[in-house]
């Protein structure tokens, strides 16, 4: 008699060639993720081999009912850590029968970004750092945390190992494992300050990369914790009182900032950026006035300033970059609710374009 997890691990390729494919895009919301499969007649290695492919529009917030078809193009390719073998995951953006980017569709507006030969020639690096708070599925309120009540203050819990001080780790191990398997360049994983809140990293991934490899991180996530009957929240100030919000921190080099003299152009790059503050604040993502308010490592939203080593600045580069003359800095504005592809791009247009 097999068991379902006996089926559910069933190895494809000893019966056929066929492959299974997990179509992913963004939602309405721009912070749900959609996805559907379809067999394919073999191994993919490329997104120009897939079909284009569509969905009701409707019943995710991006098309009215009387004309509800969305297409779905195959942008990047990931390995199944969850069906195996040969099957993939596959970032897509949507567009309009007649091939128009929907308003949700973001990834286009980056990729003509990125694919702007000055952008192109500076070869963008981005590491993005992703906090996130699991949290029990029935109450929604932090794993670990007594229902309706609060554990001890803020301290013991940042990088910390026991029972008591970390919360959920078998999720966040699973996840940089599924992660490495996928081929998404996950650098890292962390607890954060706030206990139930955990964090990883991403890169250094050029240009639209990183967008796709951070939405298909944040999905991987989101089928382990639904596996592990816990909720995933990108709230960037889940609870709030005198607890740390959640940031998805960018760190951000070019190939000029890394040549010798680099430093004087990361400081060009840091004084355009605090120029159009106001417009990246507006794109870093919804609810961030709750994160940046000066307090718990964030500075005041309405603020810009950057510092080295300041982990209360809106910008912050490191002691190395300093001493070495070249490197890379961090934007600590973005909140972990932000999309990769608009944050990415906007930081490269703002800093080499404008």
């Amino acid at each position: 008699m097999s068991l379902l997890t006996d089926l559910i691990n069933l190895n494809l390729s000893e019966s056929s060639n066929k492959i299974i494919a997990e179509y992913i895009w963004v939602g309405g919301s721009g912070m749900d993720m959609r996805s559907k499969a379809r067999t394919l007649s073999g191994p993919v290695t490329d997104p120009s081999q897939l079909p284009k492919w569509n969905y009701d529009g409707s019943s995710t917030g991006q098309a009215p009912g009387e004309d509800s078809e969305v297409i779905l193009y195959p942008q990047a390719i990931f390995k199944d850590p969850f069906r195996r073998g040969n099957n993939i995951l596959v970032m897509c953006d949507c567009y309009t029968p007649q091939g128009e980017p929907i308003p949700t569709n973001k990834r286009h507006n980056a990729a003509k970004i990125f694919s702007n030969p000055a952008v192109a020639a500076e070869e963008t690096w981005f590491g993005l750092e992703q906090e996130y708070t699991l949290l029990q599925k029935d109450v929604k309120w932090p794993l670990g945390w007594p229902v309706g009540g609060f554990p001890g203050p803020q301290g013991p819990y940042y990088c910390a190992a026991g029972a008591d001080k970390a919360f959920g780790r078998d999720i966040v191990d699973v996840h940089y494992e599924a992660c490495i398997y996928a081929g998404i360049n996950i650098r890292g994983i962390n607890g954060e300050v706030m206990p139930g809140q955990w964090e990883f990293q991403v890169g250094p991934s050029v240009g639209i990369s990183a967008g796709d490899e951070l939405w298909v991180a944040r999905y991987i996530l989101e089928r382990i914790t639904e596996i592990a009957g816990v909720v995933l929240s990108f709230d960037p100030k889940p609870i709030q009182g005198d607890w740390n919000g959640a940031g998805a921190h960018t760190n951000y080099s070019t190939k000029s900032m890394r040549k010798e003299g680099g430093y004087e152009v990361i400081k060009k790059a840091i004084e355009k950026l605090g120029k159009r503050h106001k417009e990246h604040i507006a794109a870093y993502g919804e609810g961030n006035e709750r994160r940046l308010t000066g307090r718990h490592e964030t500075a005041d939203i309405n603020t810009f300033k950057w510092g080295v080593a300041n982990r209360g600045a809106s910008i912050r580069v490191g002691r190395d970059t300093e001493k070495a003359g070249k490197g890379y800095f961090e934007d600590r504005r973005p909140a972990s609710n932000m999309d990769p592809y608009v944050v990415t791009s906007m930081i490269a247009e703002t800093t080499i374009l404008l």
